[in-house]
């Protein structure tokens, strides 16, 4: 049984502090950080589920807010802190690099989660930063990332449910624009949360093996764009 050690975390940025979970497997062979989008947080019961899956691939995870409380406050109010994609991008850039600052974290490769908005969050930061090596984006918003999209290299997943047919249109139209190792998978018959029976399941799967490959992999691999 893989021995997994979970812990709370404050992250301490320039002018914010951001609660976060991070959880290390023993043997850990990279690490995701999760960005959430659409009102969520750190504590979202289907990124947890899938943290946790991905645990089993010696993964370690961190969960953690984008928002502060007070923000996350006016958020469920208004809803427009989630679609502020350049802030959410700062702060995700921003806890990268005090994950890399972290001594009692080993030197892991880098990958990102991300959800709905979050997901542009996670893409525009990758464009950012060369040295993270895959994304997922788990019923994403791909298109709000804009022109950044031509400048991510990471290796990029888009997970959307058959039956989101507006965010799939957009995934499809996201895709088309990223110039590395890219690949739409969509998972029959699932909504925008993947409610339905098995969906987060094969979420899991599917966003395990791409970060198996792509993140834990030496290399990247060559170029290729696919609609599964």
């Amino acid at each position: 049984m893989n021995t997994v050690r979970a812990r709370t975390v404050a992250i301490e940025l320039a002018t914010v502090r951001l609660e976060g979970l991070l959880r290390v497997p023993r043997g850990a062979r990279g690490l995701v950080l999760f960005a959430h989008g659409s009102g969520s947080g750190r504590l979202s019961p289907r990124n947890t589920y899938v943290a946790q899956y991905l645990s089993a691939f010696r993964l370690a995870t961190l969960l953690f807010d984008l928002l502060t409380v007070q923000e996350a406050r006016l958020d469920a109010v208004t809803g427009a802190m989630r679609f502020d994609i350049a802030r959410l991008t700062d702060r995700l850039a921003a806890a990268t690099a005090w994950v890399r600052a972290q001594p009692a974290l080993p030197d892991l490769p880098l990958g990102y989660f991300g959800a709905s908005t979050g997901a542009a969050a996670a893409l525009a930061a990758a464009a950012r930063l060369p040295y993270v090596r895959a994304v997922v984006s788990r019923g994403g918003r791909p298109d709000l990332a804009g022109p950044m999209l031509g400048a991510v290299r990471a290796a990029t997943l888009l997970i959307v449910g058959g039956n989101d047919r507006q965010v799939l249109a957009l995934n499809r139209a996201a895709l088309a624009q990223l110039r590395g190792v890219a690949r739409l998978q969509v998972v029959p018959g699932a909504t925008h949360l993947f409610a339905e029976p098995g969906a987060l399941e094969h979420v899991s799967a599917l966003a395990g093996a791409w970060f198996e490959q792509h993140l834990c992999a030496p290399a990247f691999g060559r170029v290729q764009r696919e609609a599964g």
